[in-house]
């Protein structure tokens, strides 16, 4: 079965779904995850369906799609959705560049490259519905992104003959075997840790070939911790530094208004990802000051945030979370699951440490006004957006709508 028309398509008209959630008993906040990876992209899930099946395990009633330059997953996303009665969020991602700042040497959300800013779109068109020339420009990332790693393949290969190893790769064997549309070094990390788990099977045999490929420099993780060791694969070679490393070329980046401007054609909301504190209580450049970060978003039309509570601190986050509130700004959460780290499904923050009540209803809130522009811009209507600009004044109402189709779609 696969969805190719808008899951919203046969849904009751707005006055009748508002007044039908009237009549319904009051509604519990749900356990929301409104950002995940797929398989699409890079994910610690094998398949789509893995993520259905764990968030359905945990309670979790509403998931959200978040793929690297693709909507390719959304249909089955919306199949699944509809099977498992979990409520979907069609999301995406980009890696943009900020020239200006990049030059300045101010770090925006990736600690580690200046001017490099993660964004997010959310609620975009199901099944996705943009112009041919923003097609164009995410199936241009998807290959300038492909072309790097490719590269970075290459460069693996000529290391591994150097140092007296016969593992070898064929990156498009590795991409059709472990990836979709889109291959990342992440795909690469997995690939060479398989090959030495295939080439030798006793614990200190593999530990001395990754020894051997890290030039001298012993594995920090358990042999049969899988995220540890490609992560550290990936920080050893194919990071900056690395053998196998190839800088990215400033074609696969778009600008920050191009990137709004293809997420505001493919129907989606524009949303920036805040990294927050990120080890020992540091904070990026960009991020450093909660008002000035407020100011800048608002005067670049960005009234829209998103947090990955699992890094931060509860009371860093609680902090943020409710000033960002305060001003209006639409506000929900996720877990990633953009390593090979099979975490939970439910949300919580660094240490394990629950969400309290205040921030659940937050995420939910935001979550509904997701809800609501996703039902709007499918039934053809105006939704969160008018001429690209948040409708905050009428936050209110997308909240109750959104609530009213959330609840319709788990009823169905």
């Amino acid at each position: 079965m696969s969805i190719n028309k808008s899951i919203f398509a046969d849904f009751p008209e707005t006055q009748e779904l508002l007044d039908w959630n009237k009549t319904q008993p009051q509604q519990t906040v749900p356990d929301i995850n409104g950002h995940i990876h797929t398989p699409h992209s890079f994910s610690a899930f094998s398949e789509i369906n893995q993520a259905f099946e764990l968030a359905k395990a945990e309670g979790v009633s509403v998931l959200g799609i978040n793929d690297f330059y693709t909507t390719d997953g959304y249909n089955e996303f919306a199949t699944l959705a509809v099977e498992n009665k979990i409520f979907p969020l069609f999301n995406i991602e980009f890696m943009g560049l900020q020239n200006d700042l990049q030059e300045a040497g101010v770090r925006v959300n990736d600690p580690s490259n200046p001017g490099r800013t993660y964004f997010s779109g959310k609620g975009l068109n199901q099944p996705a519905k943009m112009s041919d020339a923003s097609f164009k420009k995410i199936a241009d990332l998807q290959k300038e992104s492909n072309n790097q790693t490719f590269e970075m393949v290459e460069k693996l290969n000529v290391f591994l003959a150097e140092i007296g190893t016969d593992i070898q790769f064929d990156a498009a064997e590795v991409q059709h075997k472990l990836a979709k549309n889109l291959f990342r070094e992440r795909h690469i990390a997995q690939a060479i840790r398989i090959a030495v788990f295939e080439k030798v099977e006793r614990e200190t045999e593999r530990k001395d070939l990754l020894t051997k490929i890290f030039s001298g420099k012993e594995i920090k993780s358990d042999i049969n911790d899988v995220a540890g060791l490609e992560n550290e694969i990936r920080g050893n070679l194919l990071k900056s530094g690395g053998a196998a490393f190839v800088p990215e070329d400033p074609k696969a980046f778009l600008s920050l208004e191009e990137i709004m401007e293809v997420i505001i054609d493919a129907g989606g909301i524009p949303c920036y990802p805040v990294l927050l504190d990120f080890g020992n209580g540091n904070f990026t450049d960009y991020e450093g000051n909660k008002e000035q970060l407020l100011q800048t978003l608002q005067s670049k039309n960005i009234f829209s945030v998103e947090l990955i509570p699992g890094r931060n601190d509860f009371n860093i986050l609680k902090n943020f979370v409710k000033y960002f509130y305060e001003n209006g700004f639409v506000i929900t959460f996720g877990t990633e699951h953009n390593t090979p780290k099979l975490d939970p499904m439910k949300i919580s923050c660094g240490g394990g440490i629950d969400l309290d009540d205040e921030l659940k209803q937050i995420n939910y809130e935001g979550v509904a006004v997701v809800a609501a522009h996703q039902y709007l811009v499918a039934k053809g209507e105006e939704g969160y957006l008018k001429n690209g600009i948040a409708k905050v004044d009428e936050k209110e109402y997308f909240i109750e709508l959104g609530k009213a189709v959330i609840a319709k779609f788990l009823e169905i």
